[in-house]
């Protein structure tokens, strides 16, 4: 009942996933990233143990084929379920269980895998993967949204739409960016107006804080008040309206 995609970053070493389904707040039990780690998207009858105690496993060095035979093996309803994952080095990893709803399948390259389950065709995973890869040259956030859109041009999930969900970690525990839309008649085109959104204020703010090279983050927020003044400035001269509902707060 779910698509995903998972990546790394070759450039950057940053990890992310997103995902798109006719279910209520997919991206609350599907995502599961630590920066620096690992990428687990667990989905189908969906084992959220699979995302948690991947992570852990990946932490403690084990390659991502190892950790899919753990987990299957522990778990009787291992049929049913879907999962893929990367490690911190873009190693990666996937299952499919045989008794998944059709269309169920997954597509694994160096640094990106694509799974899915009670989907429209085949071709819902193969585009996605084909233009996740020809939108290299673009930050790691849009080529995931474009992707997933691509996905859902060729049908997507077979029952329809209702959420999505997009996170990103560096390499921080915490998320740089993470947006969700939990119930929308079109949650991926929500996510883009979010990720627009985010960056008129939000993504200029993450830039400041602490991070494992700099715990400190950036403790003089005159830069980042200017910066994002002068964006404002130009937006609003240029006669663009902003892409949120509301007027943007400072944080």
């Amino acid at each position: 009942m779910t698509w995903s995609i998972v990546a790394r970053d070759p450039s950057t070493g940053h990890l992310g996933i997103a995902v798109a389904s006719r279910f209520f707040a997919v991206g609350a039990l599907v995502l599961h990233i630590r920066g620096g780690i690992g990428a687990v998207a667990t989905q189908a009858f969906v084992n959220p143990l699979y995302g948690v105690d991947g992570l852990s496993l990946l932490a403690a060095g084990k390659a991502p084929e190892e950790i899919i035979a753990e987990l299957i093996a522990r778990d009787a309803g291992c049929n049913q379920r879907q999962l893929h994952l990367i490690d911190a080095k873009g190693r990666n990893a996937a299952f499919t269980g045989p008794a998944c709803i059709d269309w169920a399948g997954h597509l694994i390259e160096e640094n990106v895998s694509v799974a899915g389950n009670m989907l429209a065709c085949p071709d819902v995973v193969t585009e996605t993967l084909v233009t996740y890869n020809k939108a290299m040259d673009k930050p790691l956030a849009e080529r995931l949204l474009l992707a997933m859109q691509a996905g859902e041009d060729a049908g997507g999930d077979k029952r329809g739409r209702q959420s999505a969900a997009l996170i990103i970690h560096r390499d921080q525990d915490y998320p740089w960016l993470s947006l969700r839309a939990d119930d929308h008649p079109d949650p991926l085109a929500e996510l883009v107006r979010l990720h627009a959104v985010a960056g008129e204020r939000y993504l200029h703010v993450a830039e400041t804080m602490a991070m494992r090279q700099n715990p400190n983050g950036m403790t003089d927020r005159r830069e980042i008040d200017e910066k994002i003044a002068a964006l404002e400035a130009a937006r609003i001269a240029e006669g663009r309206p902003s892409a949120s509902f509301a007027t943007p707060l400072k944080m």
